[in-house]
């Protein structure tokens, strides 16, 4: 079974990883225009997140 990770970067998007590698930056500010994917946005308009992670293993 594969490990996944889902990391919120502080101020930035949510990086997910399976089994240690980084497979997607999602966008959580709303504003990319690459969507669901982060295109950098966050940083041009000052998002502002706290950072979080979520580990899925079975």
């Amino acid at each position: 079974m594969a490990k996944v990770t889902i990391k919120g970067a502080e101020n930035g998007p949510l990086i997910v990883e399976v089994d240690g590698k980084r497979v997607s930056a999602l966008c959580r500010c709303g504003k990319t225009e690459n969507k669901p994917n982060c295109d950098g946005t966050h940083a041009k308009i000052g998002f502002k997140a706290d950072s979080s992670e979520i580990k899925v293993t079975e």
